[in-house]
């Protein structure tokens, strides 16, 4: 069987990390990430499930995410995934939004998979030279010009919520946030918010997509991944992040990120021996 490759890079001036993924079939269950992922499917073909849609993916297709954006893919066919993506931090696409737009606040992309010539060509160019640590001036103009043709193309303003019990709900995900290294419970966060345990989960799910156990998850396997781009053994990353134990930890983080705790770890190992930037 063919070896999953993951190549990633963070770059310093534009503030954005790109990776590539090579090689694999396995499914990505349902997660979301706290940062806006651009992607593009270069071979492989996947259904993908995001916003109470369903979305097959070809080569070619390009992928927006909004930071909470649910989604899960499955492969379709023989052929392995090539997968390339950029990740932004919502804080960086604030200030590019206010250069942008001239709207002080941060961008909702509102189509999930796109065919755009124009953007995929922008795209394909930027990774290379993330990748490959080149290009600094001709670097920065691909950025903006991605991200001009993004966000005019494809922005537009996050509608009113109208989910139930939305201010609950939004401080359930802060305290989760705040206290995801310590053991949680249901009760624990029920009794933080003033909801009873089904009107929470009703609520949570209608919300955000995913349980709150599965949003506590995702949580700890951001967290292990910064720690583990450190440097840290997965075993203490894994007690830092929350985990009940080192099993449970590498089963999770393998099924959302497509590699082991000590595989994606070695990535970064490479990378600062090269004299690569890291996370």
């Amino acid at each position: 069987m063919k070896q999953t490759v993951r190549t990633a890079v963070y770059d310093e001036s534009l503030q954005i990390e790109a990776y590539r993924l090579q090689g694999t079939q396995r499914p990505f269950p349902n997660h979301f990430h706290g940062y806006y992922v651009i992607g593009l499917v270069e071979s492989g073909t996947r259904r993908l499930s995001c916003r109470q849609q369903t979305y097959l993916l070809r080569p070619g297709s390009l992928l927006l995410l909004n930071p909470g954006d649910s989604h899960a893919c499955t492969q379709c066919g023989p052929e392995m995934l090539d997968y390339k993506a950029c990740n932004l931090s919502p804080e960086r696409m604030e200030i590019l939004a206010e250069d942008i737009l001239g709207e002080k606040s941060r961008p909702r992309f509102s189509s999930v998979v796109i065919q755009d010539e124009d953007i995929t060509s922008a795209f394909r160019l930027l990774h290379k030279m993330i990748l490959e640590q080149t290009g600094t001036f001709e670097k920065e103009a691909y950025f903006l010009l991605l991200l001009t043709q993004l966000m005019r193309r494809y922005h537009h303003p996050l509608p009113p919520a109208l989910s139930d019990c939305r201010r609950e709900v939004e401080t359930a995900c802060t305290f989760m946030e705040e206290n995801f290294a310590q053991r949680l419970s249901l009760s624990q966060i029920c009794h933080q918010i003033g909801l009873s345990k089904s009107t929470l989960l009703r609520a949570f799910t209608k919300s955000k997509g995913v349980t709150p156990y599965h949003y506590l998850e995702n949580i700890r396997v951001e967290a292990a991944k910064k720690l583990l781009e450190q440097g840290i053994s997965p075993a203490e990353a894994a007690l830092q992040a929350g985990f009940s134990d080192q099993s449970h930890f590498t089963n999770y983080f393998s099924r959302f990120i497509g590699l082991s705790p000590g595989a994606y770890r070695d990535i970064f190992r490479e990378q600062a021996h090269k004299g690569g930037t890291n996370l």
